[in-house]
């Protein structure tokens, strides 16, 4: 199933997804614009979206069916 053109579609917009809501989650902590760790908030988000990934892999995704 993850050989397939539909899965890694699926994976790779849920990975999108969850790296901007990581994103956002994770600048919106900071008090002040100023304030916030581009950095760690760029390797967070990253590193959320790795790992969506990885869980697309190791549980599959709902909305591929088995015959995408």
């Amino acid at each position: 199933m993850i050989n397939t053109q539909g899965f890694w579609k699926a994976a790779v917009i849920r990975a999108v997804k969850t790296f901007f809501q990581t994103f956002i989650a994770t600048a919106g902590t900071a008090t002040l614009l100023t304030d916030v760790h581009w950095m760690q908030v760029l390797s967070a988000s990253s590193l959320a979206a790795i790992l969506s990934v990885a869980t697309s892999i190791v549980m599959g995704l709902p909305e591929v069916g088995e015959d995408d």
